[in-house]
């Protein structure tokens, strides 16, 4: 088992110190392909309100997006890096497969991420940026971003720096938002219709942003999914049950689907792309041998650093 990180390749520029635990920080890059600091903000603020998820939920989801992640790609020995970490989850799932995690995000919610962490010996949170990262090139196994590179102004650009911190032959995994590239005219129509819904909630006050989001979650999220629920229990039209909008969250909890709606409403900056657009960027990032997964949520895929 590999139990030690990567040094920093600069000293912090500060730190954050709460509840006995200290993360060191790394001032934000002013980049403005690489990062939104709206975002950065609302995403902090997401984090501080949902801190308390199910650890059987935090392995069911993290499972979904590692179907791609083939044996031999990480083990024991393996050091990892998780960039835009937010609360920890996934970095927390990550531990107890390789040998050390290197947990990172520009917001606030490396604080939340600690809390979650505590204990942790093969994992450090550090508050950094994408272009930012304090780590020397070429330096780990095994890289994550999920659900990040699609709220930042250039996601290719994103992309490629996150590939380089890999080292030859390691593997890069990424969950992109995806473009309705596989979805009909109505389902587009909808997305439409709710893309307009969420440039106007983004810019609410905090508080009024939160409780509309969790009101989307109480009369849109839910009714859709116990329907979905009811198709499925009577083994009715098996088809619709996979169309339906939100049949992705058919066995997530009702906490979930408040956290994913303030996510999906509440942030300010969003972009999407196709199967094949994401193949390009990792292509141009130095990725190879490409997998994308079938299955929900759309599109999370693995690529090797070549």
């Amino acid at each position: 088992m590999n139990s030690m990180g990567v040094p920093y390749d600069r000293q912090p520029d500060g730190y954050l110190e709460t509840g006995g635990r200290r993360v060191a920080s790394f001032r934000q890059q002013e980049d403005s392909g690489t990062i939104d600091h709206e975002t950065v903000r609302s995403f902090g603020e997401e984090w501080d309100r949902f801190d308390a998820f199910c650890e059987d939920e935090v392995e069911s989801i993290a499972a979904g997006y590692f179907d791609v992640v083939q044996d031999g790609m990480i083990g024991s020995g393996s050091v990892a890096l998780d960039i835009g970490c937010g609360g920890g989850r996934w970095a927390q799932y990550l531990s107890r497969r390789v040998g050390f995690v290197e947990a990172v995000d520009p917001s606030t919610a490396v604080v939340q991420a600690a809390a979650r962490l505590d204990g942790m010996t093969n994992v450090r949170v550090t508050q950094a940026s994408v272009a930012g990262l304090p780590f020397p090139d070429n330096s780990f196994d095994f890289v994550m971003c999920l659900g990040v590179l699609h709220h930042l102004p250039d996601t290719e650009r994103a992309l490629a720096m996150c590939a380089r911190k890999l080292k030859p032959g390691g593997h890069l995994l990424v969950y992109v938002y995806y473009a309705l590239d596989q979805r009909g005219l109505l389902y587009r129509m909808v997305w439409r219709a709710s893309d307009l819904l969420r440039k106007l909630i983004c810019k609410l006050p905090s508080a009024a942003k939160r409780l509309v989001c969790d009101v989307i979650a109480f009369s849109v999220y839910l009714p859709l999914v116990v329907f979905g629920r009811l198709l499925k229990r009577f083994g009715i039209l098996p088809s619709l049950q996979r169309r339906l909008p939100l049949a992705y969250y058919s066995d997530k909890s009702f906490y979930v689907m408040r956290n994913d709606a303030l996510d999906r409403f509440g942030t300010p900056l969003e972009r999407r792309f196709t199967r094949d657009e994401i193949r390009g960027m990792m292509e141009r990032s130095g990725l190879a041998d490409t997998t994308f997964s079938e299955r929900a949520p759309y599109w999370h895929a693995v690529g090797r650093r070549a």
